[in-house]
């Protein structure tokens, strides 16, 4: 058993308590932390996806505040601070966009798609 040479044992819960909710205030912001995102891929083989900047100058024109876009595989993720901001940008990117291109929301949405088209290497 441990012995603490001066530390008086009647302390060592209050001390146990202490550090764990130490701990609690470091570890519980990031994992109540969730991002909301928007995810554009190509609906039809042969379209190309739109240019970042482009989307980012019209929903920012729109008031629609974006954290990051960001390219992942086949698609475009865009990143917003929260649910309200990312459903802004789904009604102006449903009128900006052509019919070709497929805007999903949610957590689903972050996640990559396999593309059938492609090949599989493992």
């Amino acid at each position: 058993m441990i012995t603490f040479r001066g530390f008086p044992r009647h302390f060592l819960p209050w001390a146990l308590g202490g550090a764990l909710a130490l701990l609690a205030i470091c570890f519980v912001p990031t994992l109540m932390q969730h991002e909301t995102v928007v995810q554009i891929r190509v609906a039809n083989s042969g379209t190309n996806l739109p240019d970042g900047f482009y989307l980012y100058q019209q929903l920012s024109a729109q008031g629609v505040r974006i954290k990051s876009i960001t390219p992942s595989g086949d698609a475009l993720v865009i990143h917003f601070e929260n649910e309200e901001q990312s459903l802004a940008a789904q009604k102006v990117l449903k009128r900006l966009l052509p019919q070709g291109f497929v805007v999903a929301a949610g957590p689903q949405a972050s996640q990559q798609y396999p593309d059938a088209s492609r090949p599989i290497f493992s």
